[in-house]
């Protein structure tokens, strides 16, 4: 499906403009949505031109007539292919042309790039610097979407010293909720809780491309992890394009344990679940975006979709749409429509749909499934960003 990647500037392909993509035959452009240094670094290396220097936005790259794909990458740095890294096309946004995703390689050079204040440049109302609004309340302003990711200096190089670490989350049941690790010198660390905050959360969930933070876990929350602890007493300002450039104690020297490891949980983070009184394997579909739980709706819902959501919730390999059953009561987010699943997609997170939008359908279209198997998954949980003290969510994965 995904075969070959270039970047295009005036029509050619070289080191550095518009990331464009080879999805089942046509070239398709890629939405700035979720784009991070960290999946530009992948393309550079993949194509041979050294390091990402920087993402612009804008429409300087934008080739006119050029078709854009919204699905969004979640690269944790060390993927060989950009098609390698976690993918995510479920509720892709709306995505105008100049708002495409580009990059500027170094080039073929190995030297280390000098390195240089790289906070970001924020504009007034954007997501780093207003108070996050995780939940459904209507309609998201254009300038305050969940899914935005704030632009990239245009000017600072990277070090390729620093571009040698890693980040990653782990145990939080997906690529964008779990404990904090950084690699480094060959070896997966932790950072320490003390001080830990949204702020340093936002540039851990924009550098991997998981959107805003909704939640910044301490003691240890996804488990204890082992190895180094590389940073303690970050103080992010939240603007920071790697989480190891925010201020902080010297790299490696803290005075924590493991059971002091941060964590986080983003917005792009999803989790599956049926809700029924008495069944496991039948009940309303709903869908975890956002920092909260909401109905799925069924158009046009089509037996590959079904099969895939059965699959992935571990309750056999197909099933069907049951439209006699009673109206549910209550209200809640109906979070998205349209899903068009394919053959080649193996979860539900895979598949193309119309944008993330709390009111996607009428609650008499909220999909009601019953999958043909018994229930072979396990469940993970994760704290409820809504309200961190009371209580534990189980879904699955």
């Amino acid at each position: 499906m995904y075969t070959e990647v270039r970047l295009t500037k005036n029509g050619s392909s070289q080191c550095e403009g518009q990331v464009e993509m080879n999805i089942s035959g046509r070239w398709r452009a890629l939405c700035a949505s979720h784009w991070s240094l960290t999946n530009a670094n992948v393309v550079c290396r993949q194509l041979g031109c050294g390091v990402a220097i920087s993402t612009p936005r804008g429409p300087h790259f934008m080739e006119a007539g050029d078709q854009i794909s919204t699905v969004r990458f979640h690269c944790l740095g060390a993927e060989s292919f950009l098609w390698s890294c976690p993918m995510t096309a479920l509720g892709g946004p709306d995505c105008s042309h100049g708002n495409t995703a580009s990059v500027i390689c170094s080039g073929n050079q190995t030297q280390v790039l000098p390195q240089c204040n790289d906070s970001v440049s924020e504009p007034a109302g954007s997501a780093a610097s207003e108070e996050n609004a995780p939940y459904c309340s209507g309609e998201v302003p254009q300038d305050r979407s969940p899914f935005s990711s704030p632009l990239s200096m245009p000017h600072c190089p990277i070090s390729l010293s620093s571009d040698s670490r890693q980040l990653r989350l782990v145990d939080g049941g997906g690529p964008c909720a779990g404990r904090v690790e950084i690699l480094d010198q060959g070896s997966w660390g932790t950072i320490c809780d003390d001080g830990w905050d949204l702020d340093d959360a936002r540039v851990v969930c924009r550098q991997l491309g998981c959107g805003d933070a909704l939640n910044a876990t301490r003691s240890a929350h996804f488990g204890a992890g082992s190895g180094p602890i590389w940073l303690d007493d970050l103080n992010c300002t939240g603007n920071e394009s790697h989480v190891w450039r925010c201020p902080s104690r010297d790299w490696g020297r803290h005075d924590c344990r493991h059971k002091e490891d941060a964590g986080v949980i983003c917005s792009e983070f999803l989790a599956l679940r049926m809700v029924s009184e008495d069944q496991h394997c039948a009940g309303w579909l709903e869908v975890f975006y956002n920092g909260t739980w909401g109905s799925v709706c069924r158009s046009p819902m089509e037996d590959i979709t079904v099969s895939i959501i059965c699959s992935q919730l571990g309750c056999g390999d197909s099933g069907s749409l049951n439209s006699s059953v009673a109206l549910r009561e209550g209200s809640r987010p109906r979070w998205v429509d349209g899903i068009r699943c394919r053959n080649t997609d193996t979860s539900l997170w895979q598949c193309p749909s119309d944008p993330w939008n709390c009111s996607s359908c009428s609650p008499k279209e909220e999909a009601y499934i019953s999958c043909a198997g018994e229930l072979l998954s396990v469940s993970v949980s994760v704290l409820n960003p809504q309200n961190v003290n009371s209580e534990i969510l189980y879904f699955h994965i």
